[in-house]
């Protein structure tokens, strides 16, 4: 493959982002990924997805997008760009993992 087109999918502030690159680095900044070179739909398309119009209005005059890697949820490499998209993320189906809780000496009752 010649022009790689990475589709990235990661958490933001309770939506899901999933949007299409053709440059994917691990950041000189510890713990994130650099995103640039955003792909988006064509602009002859006749449909208007509103996702995705709101995707490229967020990153219109972003070059580069340092992204940290706990919030990233996939990187897959793939044939072509598809159709970008910000979903709202509804409820928490995953249970949390617990915090153990600090344990305390016996309290002498003297």
């Amino acid at each position: 493959m010649a022009n790689p087109i990475y589709k990235v999918i990661f958490h933001n502030q309770n939506q899901v982002y999933e949007l299409y690159a053709r440059a994917i680095y691990q950041s000189d900044m510890y713990g994130f990924i650099e995103v640039e070179e955003f792909v988006f739909g064509e602009k002859a398309q006749l449909v208007v997805d509103p996702s995705e119009e709101k995707l490229k209005n967020e990153f219109a005059s972003v070059t580069r997008s340092y992204i940290p890697m706990h919030s990233i949820v996939r990187i897959d490499e793939v044939e072509k760009e598809g159709v970008g998209k910000i979903v709202e993320v509804k409820g928490d189906k995953v249970t949390k993992f617990p915090f153990p809780t600090p344990i305390r000496p016996p309290v002498d009752p003297e």
